[in-house]
């Protein structure tokens, strides 16, 4: 009965498969035309004086990427000792090994600790990032940080440019461009006119990680104290209060917060108070925020001792 039942099966299969061959047949040729097609235009004349025509504003967005890619390699402070790292041997039975403990490693940002250390970084993360990764409240420490969130708080703007103006670059060609590459080779298309491949995303933050692992490894809890801007301005706020030295030159820089530099570029229209270089004439300038005094010679963070 069973060899009758798959005999069935197997010539209804057949039959089907008669029935809609010519169909894969037909959207198979459909692929290959196109492929074809999407060659061709990639290497015709049209697309290549499209290219020549927008080169230069596809490099200012390259030049402006990895400027945006190296502000991100910025690292924060962690000077916690490295003991050295043992190899680990596990010569337990086989049901009660722990693949958990096998794989700790030591990792400058990354603290082994107790569930009771655990919980309390979750509660009271910055004072136990301080205290576990040998973070210091010192000045050199705070202008560390404050240069950390220099840099991110100016690849978030950059990214906000940067999509800004491929998105300009790309509406300059739409007209020029066929609508089956735009719409099913528009991944391909930003490659072939030369666009560098952009990371949009934010994970590039570091972050500090308490990690908790039980004797046995079956129990494993983490807290990760991820240091985006809104935590990093927190941390320089945190720092400055815990040191105590607000009228010193240190205190002055800790008080320049990002939200003050964005009111600050506001109030100039986002034009530098030197050169007179704005954004509405260069969209990919990065401005700064300068004190008139400098910090060094006494001046103070205040809205008018500072200017773009």
């Amino acid at each position: 009965m069973q060899f009758i039942l798959l005999i069935l099966v197997v010539c209804l299969a057949i039959a089907l498969l008669a029935t809609i061959w010519p169909l894969f047949v037909f959207l198979a040729l459909i692929v290959v035309a196109y492929k074809i097609y999407e060659v061709v235009y990639f290497n015709g004349k049209k697309f290549l004086s499209i290219k020549e025509k927008i080169q230069a504003h596809i490099d200012d967005c390259n030049d402006l990427n990895q400027h945006i890619e190296d502000l991100k390699s910025t690292s924060l402070v962690v000077n916690r000792t490295d003991y050295g790292e043992a190899e680990y041997h596990d010569a337990s039975r086989w049901n009660v090994k722990r693949e958990a403990l096998k794989n700790q490693k030591y990792a400058p940002y990354i603290y082994d600790c107790s569930r009771t250390v655990c919980d309390n970084a979750r509660r009271q993360p910055f004072k136990y990032v301080c205290k576990y990764f040998g973070i210091k409240a010192d000045e050199p420490t705070l202008e560390r940080f404050e240069a950390a969130l220099n840099d991110f708080s100016a690849v978030e703007d950059g990214k906000v440019s940067l999509k800004k103006e491929r998105e300009q670059i790309m509406t300059s060609i739409d007209a020029d461009v066929p609508f089956l590459i735009k719409k099913f080779s528009g991944k391909k298309l930003e490659a072939k006119l030369g666009f560098d491949e952009v990371d949009f995303s934010t994970l590039y933050f570091p972050k500090y990680e308490f990690k908790y692992v039980s004797a046995g490894g079956n129990t494993s809890t983490k807290y990760d104290v991820v240091m985006d801007i809104d935590n990093l301005n927190r941390f320089v706020t945190f720092l400055s209060e815990k040191i105590k030295f607000k009228k010193s030159a240190a205190g002055q820089r800790a008080l320049m917060t990002s939200g003050l530099r964005q009111y600050i570029k506001e109030r100039d229209h986002f034009t530098c108070r030197y050169c007179g270089a704005s954004i509405s004439k260069e969209p990919n300038l990065l401005l700064e925020i300068d004190h008139i005094v400098p910090v060094s010679k006494g001046g103070l963070t205040t809205e008018d001792n500072l200017q773009t």
